[in-house]
């Protein structure tokens, strides 16, 4: 007759314990059972001390204090059964020993114990019932047969017994199943509520690199072209009046730069703003897919998040509009990226080793930003410098090298801003390949940036646009 307690506290104020009892209505209820019980010992406590010739208050006093036994059942449900058999002889204690029989069936203790007190107690019911109804036949010259008083006997040990006994192990079995039950549910509960944290850091953790990945592809686009323009734009107020033509085409390089850059700004805002496709699973079942995505591609699209919808819009954006890669950049255009370069003034060489062939789409994009990036270096902190660009096209990889020597102190500065995040995006994109990234100052006071990509043999006459897989979110 326990309870739990998440139950205690679930009952609120009104189920605070009293004394040893967890409820007080439970308290209420044992000291009421016991008021009757002392109430029924004491009358026939009496008529036994009357029957067998003592003071009938002795019998009262003992019955009064027999009965009251009974109060403490849960908290001693063997000794309220031991009484009860100890006072059968006396005819007494039929409510202590029905109640007290079902209070320690239903409460924890042993069923071996169990078992032998009710044993005990239904031997000491037939036993005083088979002598007394022996006795009341006798006085009453009845002509009963020989079964009559055996029978009869049976009948009330059993009715008396069985009974409590029976539905003290069905309510204990329940009350017990309900526990483990109400546990269980605690246990999912918990199960559930670690399950939501860690879906919550995992999509936290995803909008983290989306954020990161959004920074570095804008940097990759922005960084470059507006380098040029700022390059071009002093070379175009250094020339203005000294030679009107040389102004004229850096004002038209200026112009072309700028149409390219916002052409490939207009690009990315478009796949950022492009509508998701329609999702029928709810949004509790949309979040906690979200979290528990391992890649950019695989993360649902929410509307009026784009940082966490970047990878399933650029894969719808790929569907409508043809594979994403084929229109990205690629080492195909390095070329172009030098005769940008040149066209500022600045000396650029480009040596290639090993033939050319087709990349998986992430790889040549990445190579292409890594070169893209290290010459805008070159334009923002090594002002007419001398850059050989290097790429070598081997069986399993391909590698590049930007190498710059050392700035012309004479040379006009830009005066271009630097954020520090070129060389960090560049080793986050060649890592998350698999690939290398060294990067540092040479002895002759120059600087040089090396990469070196996995890029293995694809099958013949596949293009970049068709490799195996759909391209990672960095490429």
């Amino acid at each position: 007759m326990t309870t739990t307690g998440a139950h205690q506290d679930a009952a609120g104020p009104t189920a605070r314990g009293f004394g040893w009892w967890e409820r007080r209505r439970a308290a209420a209820l044992d000291i009421g059972l016991g008021a009757l019980s002392a109430v029924e010992c004491a009358a026939e406590g009496a008529d036994f001390a009357e029957g067998a010739q003592l003071p009938p208050s002795a019998g009262l006093v003992f019955g009064l204090l027999a009965g009251s036994v009974l109060a403490v059942r849960r908290r001693r449900p063997i000794a309220v059964v031991l009484v009860s058999i100890a006072v059968t002889p006396a005819e007494m204690g039929y409510l202590m020993a029905v109640v007290g029989l079902y209070t320690l069936a239903a409460s924890e203790v042993p069923r071996r114990i169990t078992a032998a007190l009710a044993g005990t107690s239904l031997v000491a019911v037939f036993l005083v019932t088979f002598v007394r109804l022996r006795q009341d036949v006798a006085a009453a010259d009845f002509d009963a047969s020989a079964w009559y008083v055996p029978l009869m006997s049976v009948f009330m040990a059993v009715g008396l017994t069985a009974p409590p006994v029976l539905l003290g192990l069905y309510i204990g079995a329940r009350r017990r199943l309900m526990e483990s039950l109400r546990e269980r549910a605690d246990s999912l509960e918990q199960e559930l509520s670690l399950l939501a944290d860690q879906a919550e850091q995992r999509a936290q953790l995803a909008r983290t690199e989306e954020r990161t990945r959004i920074a570095r592809e804008m940097h990759d686009v922005v960084a470059h072209r507006v380098s040029l323009m700022v390059v071009h734009a002093a070379a175009l107020q250094a020339v203005a009046l000294k030679d009107p033509q040389k102004a004229v085409r850096n004002a038209a390089l200026v112009g072309e730069m700028g149409r390219q850059a916002l052409t490939e700004l207009r690009e990315m805002l478009g796949v950022l703003r492009a509508d998701p496709a329609p999702s029928s699973a709810s949004s509790s079942s949309a979040a906690s897919s979200s979290a528990s995505a391992s890649a950019y591609g695989s993360a649902p699209v929410v509307r009026g998040e784009p940082l966490a919808a970047v990878g399933r819009a650029a894969a719808s954006a790929a569907r409508r509009h043809g594979s994403a890669a084929e229109d990205g950049p690629g080492l195909d255009g390095v070329e172009e990226l030098v005769e940008q370069s040149r066209a500022t003034g600045t000396a650029v060489e480009l040596l290639v080793r090993g033939e050319p062939r087709a990349y998986a789409p992430e790889v040549g994009q990445t190579a292409y930003r890594v070169v893209q990036e290290a010459l805008t270096n070159v334009h923002k902190h090594a002002a007419g410098a001398e850059v050989v660009v290097r790429l070598a096209h081997r069986e399993e990889e391909v590698a590049m090298q930007v190498e710059n020597g050392p700035s012309d102190a004479a040379a006009t500065s830009a005066r271009l801003p630097s954020g520090g995040n070129g060389l960090v995006g560049m080793r986050e994109r060649v890592t998350a390949l698999g690939g290398v990234f060294v990067s540092g100052p040479t002895e002759d006071g120059g600087f040089r940036v090396s990469a070196v990509l996995p890029a293995p043999g694809q099958a013949p006459g596949q293009a970049a646009g068709q490799a195996p897989g759909p391209a990672p979110a960095d490429g």
